[in-house]
């Protein structure tokens, strides 16, 4: 009975470190999983903004709460770069743009606060990026490898908190959708084209006819 007893215990004990193991891999694949899924948007947005030149590595979308995607807004920033606008159902906006380059402290008060040009510049820096106002927009820019994401919006319609917890939480569209833009037309030959003068097709008529 005492065998059996011991049999029982360390049955039981192996049920028990079966489930822990299994608790452990579900948990694992739960993280793996959370860290490899990549935020999404409409393959038919993600091919057209890719047709327009975007660079699929610059494609990124935030949680600003009270707004949404306009996906229309979807489009390209200077070369490769990605821009889009979030609204609220009041018609407020907030502009996000991704683009290629450095930002740190030297520039941050003599370049321009986006939509605010001619205005002054004050900038501070904190554990997230550069907080910036000129006029009456703010915005806040985080760098991220060789490219800087920027979130803009007027003062009185988007508070200093919400602008950064949103572009701190931005979150880089990877995936089956990114895709790439469709290669150039290479035009059709023609044998009847000339390789000298202007070009003009050779009409002439062969013997007999």
């Amino acid at each position: 009975m005492r065998q059996d007893g011991r049999v029982q215990i360390r049955s039981i004990l192996l049920v028990a470190s079966g489930v822990v193991v299994l608790v452990l891999a579900v948990f694992g694949l739960v993280a793996f999983v959370g860290r490899d899924s990549g935020a999404s948007l409409p393959a038919a947005d993600l091919e057209r903004i890719r047709a327009q030149g975007v660079a699929a590595d610059l494609i990124y979308v935030v949680d600003v709460p009270g707004y949404t995607l306009a996906g229309q807004s979807l489009g390209v920033v200077n070369e490769e770069g990605f821009g889009a606008f979030y609204s609220s159902p009041e018609g407020r906006t907030v502009e996000l743009r991704v683009d290629r380059g450095a930002f740190g402290d030297d520039m941050c008060v003599e370049r321009p606060v986006h939509n605010a040009v001619d205005a002054p510049v004050t900038c501070e820096h904190d554990e997230v990026g550069w907080y910036r106002k000129a006029g009456a927009r703010h915005e806040y820019i985080v760098v991220r490898g060789d490219h800087f994401i920027l979130l803009n919006g007027m003062l009185n319609e988007v508070t200093r908190e919400t602008l950064k917890d949103a572009v701190a939480g931005a979150r880089h569209v990877a995936g089956d959708g990114t895709g790439t833009p469709e290669p150039p037309r290479t035009p059709v030959e023609r044998g009847d084209l000339p390789t000298v003068g202007d070009g003009a097709p050779n009409n002439e008529v062969g013997p007999g006819g």
